[in-house]
């Protein structure tokens, strides 16, 4: 996809927020978000290093953090069993 496109389409989401007059604080869930996806990474490191003994590693990216940050242990033994068995 272009960038223009994908920029263009995040501030039209932006603007549509700001003009439906949510009563929510956009930017707070953004930083919601962000948060849990660096914890999601942090899971998914520490994985990473305990597991090497035992042959498990799961790469870090934004799809697999975002899966452990948002689901938290479930989410990271389901990026696990995904990595064994279905991989």
């Amino acid at each position: 996809m272009e960038p223009v496109i994908v920029i263009g389409s995040i501030l039209l989401a932006v603007l549509l927020l700001f003009m439906s007059g949510v009563q929510a604080n956009p930017f707070k869930w953004l930083g919601l978000i962000g948060i849990k996806f660096v914890a999601g990474a942090l899971f998914l490191f520490c994985l990473n290093l305990f597991g090497e003994s035992l042959g498990l590693h799961v790469s870090i990216n934004p799809v697999t953090s975002g899966i452990s940050g948002l689901l938290g242990i479930p989410g990271v033994a389901a990026l696990v069993v995904i990595e064994k068995f279905i991989i």
